[in-house]
């Protein structure tokens, strides 16, 4: 099927502005990612424009319209780059400008002489760097390094910018050694790239972006909205997979219950509850260590899954726990007198390892025997149904 460049025009301009309009209104709806979304519509728009322009260059004198063609298209590319470099907070303003008036000097200076050389094969040079620099920012983004669209995006632009420079470098060799009929088949199939390109690089981007989005919101509906630690859901899905995959390693399940948390909240008020609540988090947090599951799955109850070298040590990171738990409730309740402790019950299987229920379950009866002891105390659930006590002082 034959198809020619007005056509091929045609198809890349109304691409382009359709793409640009889905990340407009995208934007609308992905606050977070407005400024991006922003850049990048504007910059497709400004490609759409540039394609339009070019069917119109020769009603310009001299080389201004292929001059203004090319400035043009090398601003939506700019546009481009800045939309995608914007993902990582970066800018590149002074390179942008740089690029601009570099190739615009070299239009006013050769411009005259030079207007086929320069259209042809020189105004490639900057698109491929820029397309260059677009991929080099997509691979150096690290919030979108865990999603698979990333690796399109990068692909693309790549490839966009090894198109580019071979038409500037080894197109003008390709013409001399089989005539001018070679220059118009490259643009042809630079034309054909472009659409491609208008077609899959915007697209891409969205995708890219809505899947951060519903990432985001996966992660926000496994995570506690007070002490940012993961909820009730995480624990258990998460939970039920460390359990399946732990093999032979020891495993050992703590459950942490706040002592008498409703008479704090009585006598000091929600806000100094909710203090306590977030303090615990970080206490437990920095001593259990990074590579320990721990969420909030009550009110007050907090849950802790460790495996290997960790559940070896559950007592004692469990009770380190709970006295600076009690010391830091003290200094960080400004004078209020907050005396706030921990109860815990901890299971530990070294061999025939239970259900995550099952190990909770277990967990449990120990926290309900160390709050009727009292509470401030840990309490073993042994696996021949004896129980450790150790008293926290």
């Amino acid at each position: 099927m034959y198809v020619d460049l007005l056509t091929l025009y045609l198809l890349a301009v109304g691409i382009l502005l359709a793409s640009a309009g889905m990340l407009f209104w995208e934007h609308r709806t992905n606050p977070r990612r407005s400024k991006a979304l922003r850049l990048l519509a504007a910059g497709f728009t400004t490609l759409a424009f540039g394609c339009t322009a070019v069917l119109f260059r020769h009603a310009l004198p001299g080389a201004t319209g292929a001059a203004l063609c090319n400035l043009i298209m090398l601003c939506g590319y700019l546009l481009v780059l800045s939309g995608v470099a914007a993902l990582s907070g970066r800018q590149h303003r002074g390179a942008a400008a740089g690029v601009l008036i570099g190739m615009a000097l070299v239009w006013v200076v050769w411009g005259a002489q030079w207007q086929d050389v320069l259209w042809n094969h020189v105004s490639a040079i900057p698109i491929a760097l820029v397309s260059a620099m677009t991929a080099r920012e997509m691979w150096r983004c690290d919030a979108m390094k865990p999603l698979r669209p990333r690796q399109l995006v990068v692909a693309v632009t790549a490839l966009h910018a090894v198109l580019y420079l071979a038409r500037a470098l080894a197109l003008p060799w390709l013409v001399s050694a089989y005539g001018p009929a070679m220059q118009a088949l490259a643009s042809k199939l630079t034309m054909i790239e472009g659409v491609l390109y208008a077609m899959v690089l915007p697209m891409t981007l969205l995708k890219l972006i809505r899947d951060e989005a519903h990432g985001q919101l996966l992660t926000e509906s496994q995570t506690d909205y007070l002490t940012r630690l993961g909820n009730r859901r995480w624990f258990f899905e998460q939970g039920a997979r460390l359990i399946e995959g732990v093999g032979s390693r020891p495993v050992a399940a703590l459950v942490f219950d706040l002592d008498r948390f409703k008479a704090i909240n009585d006598r000091y008020g929600h806000q100094a509850g909710d203090t306590v609540l977030k303090v615990f988090a970080e206490i437990a947090q920095r001593v259990l260590g990074p590579d320990v599951m721990l969420a909030r799955i009550g009110g007050e109850e907090f849950a802790a899954l460790l495996s290997g070298d960790d559940a070896r040590h559950a007592r004692a990171r469990g009770e380190a726990v709970a006295r600076c738990f009690a010391e830091a409730v003290q200094r960080r309740s400004d004078g209020a007198g907050i005396l706030a402790t921990v109860s815990i019950g901890m299971a530990q299987f070294d061999a025939a390892m239970p259900s995550l229920a099952d190990a909770l379950a277990a967990a449990d009866k120990a926290l309900y025997r160390a709050k009727s002891l009292g509470g401030n105390r840990l309490e073993v659930a042994q696996a021949a149904g004896q129980v450790d006590e150790a008293v926290l002082s």
